[in-house]
């Protein structure tokens, strides 16, 4: 077994998979599991032990540490700017079904609003669960390594993604990343802002790297390390 499971509250769960995590969500209607891992291919077996609801699929994002699970769902929610991602790096078959800024998924009195915040891929999201007052970010606010290289990535839109989603600050008081720690408190946000201004005005500390046989360079801001081409 390469995942844990840890319940957060009586309708949250992560699991944690090899240094990404996803979440199972419950309302009194149905289930929403917020991307399918990396290497627990099982995430509709792993959700279905935990609730009897119904369960949807949402894919903050589409690359290929979210997406593993996918096929044992016929539908995944993704916003549509993430159709190019998804379907140049994987090879499932699950539809997609656009969600768009701003709309509402209610799994039942557990309302959750999506918020677009492209940068770190183009169709990236993150969801506000607004009566726990808790932020899903997703990678692109945590306190890990934030990969802004290779195609499809784009620092100047992650930084206005910054903030868009600094603009709901008022609206949540935690953050549940993907990767490194959780919970994170929201004065991380204004740490990357920034962590990112200093790399785009080319006053940021750099080292050279490698990832994945790719040459990198490598801003290690304190707060989070970017990892950019």
């Amino acid at each position: 077994m390469n995942y844990k499971i840890n319940r957060i509250d009586k309708q949250t769960w992560s699991v944690e998979d090899e240094g990404v995590r996803f979440f199972l969500l419950t309302g009194t209607e149905k289930g929403l599991v917020i991307d399918s891992g990396m290497t627990a291919k099982n995430a509709r077996e792993i959700a279905e032990a935990l609730t009897n609801l119904p369960l949807q699929l949402l894919n903050t994002h589409a690359d290929m540490d979210h997406i593993a699970g996918n096929d044992a769902f016929d539908t995944v929610l993704m916003n549509p700017a993430e159709y190019i991602n998804y379907f140049h790096s994987s090879a499932s078959h699950t539809t997609p079904t656009p969600v768009w800024d701003g709309d509402i998924i209610d799994l039942g009195d557990r309302p959750l609003r999506v918020i677009t915040q492209p940068g770190h891929t183009p169709g990236s999201i993150a969801l506000l669960d607004i009566n726990r007052r808790i932020l899903f970010s997703a990678d692109s606010v945590q306190n890990g390594e934030i990969f802004l290289f290779g195609p499809m990535r784009n620092l100047i839109g992650y930084r206005q993604s910054l903030d868009k989603v600094w603009a709901h600050r008022s609206e949540y008081d935690l953050i549940f990343p993907s990767h490194a720690e959780l919970p994170l408190k929201p004065e991380i946000i204004p740490e990357l802002m920034a962590g990112m201004d200093q790399i785009l005005a080319g006053k940021a500390p750099c080292q050279s790297g490698e990832k994945f046989g790719v040459p990198i360079k490598i801003y290690d801001m304190g707060t989070a390390v970017f990892l950019c081409d």
